[in-house]
C-alpha cells in the first residue's frame, strides 16, 4: 500500500493544485519511484489511498503500472482507496490503512508516498521473516533528520522501541529498552493486519464510517511490547516534506 492522500500542508502552494505523491523528483512523480520498485521486486498489486485532489492520481497512473516498457513482467494493477469519494478527504494513516484492508494481504507493505527512496529494495525474504516472527511490524528507521532530531525508535538487536518522549506506557522493560541512541521512522514498513485489530487499534476493520486515526501511536504501542522489529536504513532518503527539500533534490540531476 501507498499512503498518498495527505493534503501536503507544508508543501504549499505545490500542493495547491497537485497532490504531494505526484510532484515531480528528478523528472519522474515521487510515487512512481516506489511502483517502479515495487514492480522489479515481483509485486503484482500496490493499493493507492487518495484524498487531497484525489482524481488527479488515477487519471496521472490508471489501473495498471508497468516499471519497464518491454517488460510485461513488471506490470502492477494497481487499486484505489478513494477516500476523497467516500469521505471527502483523507483519514489519516491508520485511518486509511484500516479502510483498505479488504484489499489488503496478512503481510503487506506500506510506504508514505511523500519520501525520496531511489535505492530500497522491497525484498520478499523481509516479509517471509516478519509473517514467521511474532511481531505485528517491521519498520526501517533512518538517522534523525534535522527536521527530527528526537528521533521515533530506539533499537536493539532487531527490536525497535519508542523513543523517551514518545513513550506513554507503563512498561519498565520498555523504559530501559528507549534509552540510547534514536532513529526516524522512514515511513517505509512491513505490516501485519492483525495490528489493525484489538487489543492494538479499536477501529472496525475496513474503517465504514471513515474515522481518522494516525499510525503512530498504533506502532508505539506495539513497539512498547516488543512487537515491533526493525532495520536501519542508510540509503538515500528524504522525507520531501518542504519546497525547499524538493528543490535541492531536483538540484541532484
Amino acid at each position: 500500500m501507498v499512503l498518498a492522500a495527505g493534503r501536503g500542508q507544508r508543501m504549499r502552494p505545490l500542493t495547491d493544485h497537485t497532490p504531494k505523491p505526484l510532484l515531480q523528483v528528478q523528472g519522474k512523480a515521487l510515487l512512481e519511484w516506489h511502483l517502479q520498485a515495487l514492480a522489479h521486486a515481483g509485486l503484482s498489486q500496490v493499493v493507492i489511498n487518495t484524498g487531497w485532489l484525489g482524481p488527479q492520481i488515477p487519471a496521472h497512473l490508471g489501473q495498471r503500472y508497468q516499471a519497464s516498457e518491454h517488460d510485461s513482467s513488471t506490470a502492477l494493477n494497481l487499486v484505489y482507496s478513494r477516500e476523497d469519494l467516500d469521505f471527502g478527504s483523507g483519514i489519516e494513516t491508520a485511518g486509511g490503512i484500516s479502510r483498505a484492508l479488504p484489499q489488503l494481504e496478512e503481510v503487506f507493505w506500506l510506504v508514505a508516498g511523500d519520501v525520496f527512496t531511489p535505492a530500497f529494495v522491497f525484498d520478499d525474504a523481509q516479509r517471509s521473516a516478519l509473517q514467521a516472527s511474532d511481531a505485528l511490524a517491521h519498520v526501517w528507521l533512518v538517522p534523525n533528520p534535522a527536521h527530527n532530531p528526537q528521533g521515533d525508535f530506539t533499537l536493539h538487536g532487531n527490536r525497535a522501541y519508542p523513543a523517551l518522549d514518545k513513550l506513554d506506557v507503563c512498561n519498565p522493560q520498555a523504559k530501559v529498552a528507549s534509552e540510547g541512541p534514536s532513529y526516524t521512522y522512514s515511513t517505509i514498513a512491513l505490516l501485519k493486519r492483525s495490528l489493525f485489530e484489538l487489543p492494538w487499534c479499536a477501529l472496525v476493520p475496513g474503517n465504514p464510517t471513515g474515522v481518522a486515526a494516525p499510525l503512530g501511536p498504533l506502532l508505539f504501542k506495539a513497539a512498547a511490547q516488543g512487537k515491533v522489529s526493525a532495520s536501519l536504513y542508510l540509503g538515500p532518503w528524504t522525507d520531501v516534506g518542504t519546497p525547499e527539500r524538493l528543490a535541492a533534490l531536483n538540484q541532484l540531476r
